[in-house]
């Protein structure tokens, strides 16, 4: 069997500036802040504006032009509590994280915010991040490897009565979580995202993952990845998933020649030495690859000025340019997007004023509304 997309409306998240620099590594003026004042009301203002989820960043020491950061699980929890629907992807580091620990963790927030929270499992590209907290630094693969362990362990903990994983990485016996965390039909643990390009992050995705995050693509390439991802999944016997988050940055303005003066600006003024290191550090990560498919292995320099690869999604336009190209996406199987701003506040803002009801009329439109339409099951 496979998912009818109808049975879901298409969700949307933003990426949460739990770091200072913003989501481009440009000097163009960035009306952000990576305080948590500024973030509270950020997030209120998504809420109110329709959007599904936040991504909480993770980096543990300065970097490539992110001189701050706040840790992105206790920063998540914050947030949670200052809102009311917004779910909160909080990403951690196998590696830095025991499973157990974060379980539990997991377990106490996702009462404390009647289930709104989720994890990102990021494997991992900054070997210094590793380096300077004296942990090991593992080859690619086995870094996916670690954290394939880490995604099963965590499900097993949630949802079985008496946890117990005997893995390469992991080893859990007999331990009983309580309170777990809430439960409901569709949604059995909190949700696991992962992401990734490469041929073990697919793996994994198509394995274990309940959502899987892409770097940004144009339509090529989110079919290549959909099929990839589908076709993992088959062989695992799975036919729940994983649902498709694809990143983009995202440039609304009154004209497509504003929004394309936007994007000019933002590479003519890119931090060169920051784009350079940052370049320099990821092509690594997934040039290390045996079959060099990771993440940026082929991204340009315009590419690497937002740092995962935002402008190749190309939602960047009018609201009713973005909005058609959202909805094709949609056509393709893509379930969330996660947007990106220059001026997080008032773009996200305008993003549910003008885009999100766009966005609607033409799923309606497309027979991609779940309200309208049936949901039949496809063998």
């Amino acid at each position: 069997m496979t998912r009818d997309i109808t049975r879901d409306p298409l969700r949307f998240a933003y990426w949460v500036p739990n770091v200072s620099g913003g989501l481009v590594v440009s000097t163009i003026e960035q009306r952000t802040d990576w305080s948590f004042e500024y973030n509270r009301e950020l997030a209120r203002i998504a809420e109110r504006a329709g959007f599904d989820y936040a991504l909480s960043q993770v980096r543990y020491t300065a970097s490539y032009g992110a001189e701050y950061q706040h840790e992105s699980t206790s920063f998540s929890l914050a947030l949670l509590l200052a809102t009311e629907r917004l779910k909160l992807i909080a990403a951690v580091h196998p590696g830095l994280w025991q499973p157990g620990v974060l379980a539990k963790w997991v377990a106490t927030a996702d009462h404390l915010s009647n289930g709104r929270v989720a994890v990102n499992v990021v494997s991992g590209w900054f070997a210094d991040e590793f380096r300077q907290l004296g942990e090991p630094w593992l080859e690619h693969d086995e870094r996916y490897r670690r954290s394939a362990e880490f995604i099963q362990v965590l499900r097993e903990i949630w949802t079985k009565e008496e946890a117990n994983f005997a893995g390469d990485f992991y080893r859990i016996r007999d331990f009983s979580l309580k309170p777990k965390p809430l439960a409901w039909e569709g949604r059995p643990h909190p949700e696991i995202f992962q992401g990734g390009n490469s041929t073990a992050a697919r793996g994994n995705g198509g394995r274990y993952s309940d959502w899987y995050f892409s770097n940004g693509k144009d339509f090529d390439g989110v079919r290549e990845q959909l099929a990839d991802l589908r076709a993992i999944a088959s062989e695992a016997g799975r036919t729940d998933g994983p649902r498709f988050g694809l990143n983009g940055f995202i440039i609304v303005r009154d004209s497509e020649h504003e929004a394309r003066e936007t994007l000019r600006e933002i590479v003519a003024k890119a931090h060169v030495e920051a784009v350079e290191g940052f370049g320099s550090a990821v092509k690594q990560a997934g040039q290390s690859t045996s079959d060099k498919r990771g993440m940026w292995a082929d991204s340009s320099f315009e590419d690497l000025v937002q740092y995962n690869d935002g402008f190749r999604t190309g939602l960047i336009g009018t609201a009713e340019q973005v909005a058609e190209r959202i909805v094709e996406y949609r056509r393709l199987g893509v379930d969330l997007i996660l947007g990106g701003f220059l001026h997080f506040q008032e773009e996200v803002e305008a993003f549910g004023r003008d885009v999100i009801p766009l966005v609607r009329e033409m799923e309606v439109d497309a027979g991609l509304d779940p309200a309208a339409v049936p949901v039949p099951v496809a063998s």
